[in-house]
């Protein structure tokens, strides 16, 4: 009785840490993909920028509600030129509410975001790209976006988080640990660029 009970604790405990730190099992195992890619080397190209040749920073998830929504009011707020785009959403839908929810305590307010589908996107030169997970790095591509102006966003968080995972439909502990990496990375490529001195940062 005393090991059945130990057990069910146990995988409870997994349970939660998996739900809080990764949203689910499957984002748990693509981080851990992820990362693997990353000390392999194939993401070498996708987490290294030129600062002088940034224009304007993309935020770029799957609906433009949560992730990058959130990504781009910290960095607008922080000072860079810039914008987002839902992969696969539609144009002027509103943040989610667990993202309104959960913005604030970042100072954000993101009752007044709406969206953009790439249909309705415009790519322009010096304009970095920041993917949340390494498949929409090949979907930028396979849709007409240059390599070199893409990267993994989670690159710059710490902890590191090469892949990070929608928070859609999800916890809102996992939206709180979503956000915290979203704003880690953010102000840490936003001073990177400052140190290298990017156009993207002439606004304030």
């Amino acid at each position: 009785m005393e090991k059945l009970v130990y057990r069910s604790s146990l995988s409870g405990r997994i349970a939660s840490l998996i739900d809080v730190g990764f949203g689910t099992f499957r984002g748990f195992v693509r981080l851990v993909l992820g990362e693997l890619a990353f000390v392999g080397g194939g993401l070498r190209p996708f987490v290294q920028i030129r600062p002088r040749e940034v224009k304007r920073l993309v935020f770029v998830c799957l609906g433009n509600i949560n992730r990058s929504a959130f990504g781009h009011a910290v960095a607008d707020k922080l000072g860079a030129q810039v914008a987002s785009l839902g992969l696969s959403t539609t144009t002027g839908a509103p943040a989610f509410e667990k993202a309104i929810a959960a913005a604030p305590v970042y100072g954000i307010d993101l009752g007044a975001h709406r969206a953009t589908d790439f249909t309705d996107f415009r790519y322009q030169p010096g304009d970095l790209l920041l993917a949340m997970e390494v498949r929409h790095v090949h979907e930028l591509i396979r849709r007409g976006i240059p390599a070199d102006a893409i990267a993994l966003l989670g690159h710059w968080s710490r902890p590191h988080r090469i892949h990070i995972h929608d928070p859609h439909l999800h916890t809102d502990q996992y939206f709180r640990t979503c956000f915290a990496i979203i704003h880690s990375a953010v102000a840490n490529l936003v001073e990177e660029l400052r140190l290298g001195e990017s156009p993207c940062l002439s606004k304030k």
